[in-house]
């Protein structure tokens, strides 16, 4: 069995509804959100992991550094998922 006919019969079912469509896009805001905060968080090990590679005697600024925009990215990746979770708490079906 596959999934995409279950998913077009949602996709379906949604777009007949305009509540369905909300329930959509607060599921990809909050998951989105996240998604790129992975991506942003890897990003930032390993360039910082490469650069203490390069400098070995640099590794603490750069460590710091390093988590200080890991915590930036986190928090903008909750402040999405959280609005995402409040779009989805507005919607009644």
């Amino acid at each position: 069995m596959t999934i995409l006919p279950l998913l077009q019969d949602a996709a379906a079912v949604a777009a007949s509804n305009s509540k369905g469509l909300a329930a959509i896009g607060a599921g990809l805001a909050a998951g989105l959100s996240i998604i790129g905060a992975g991506i942003g968080i890897g990003n930032i090990g390993g360039r910082a992991v490469e650069g203490m590679a390069r400098q070995p005697e640099a590794a603490g600024r750069i460590q710091t550094a390093a988590l200080i925009l890991a915590a930036l990215v986190e928090g903008a990746a909750l402040f999405g998922a959280v609005i995402g979770f409040q779009l989805a708490g507005k919607i009644t079906f």
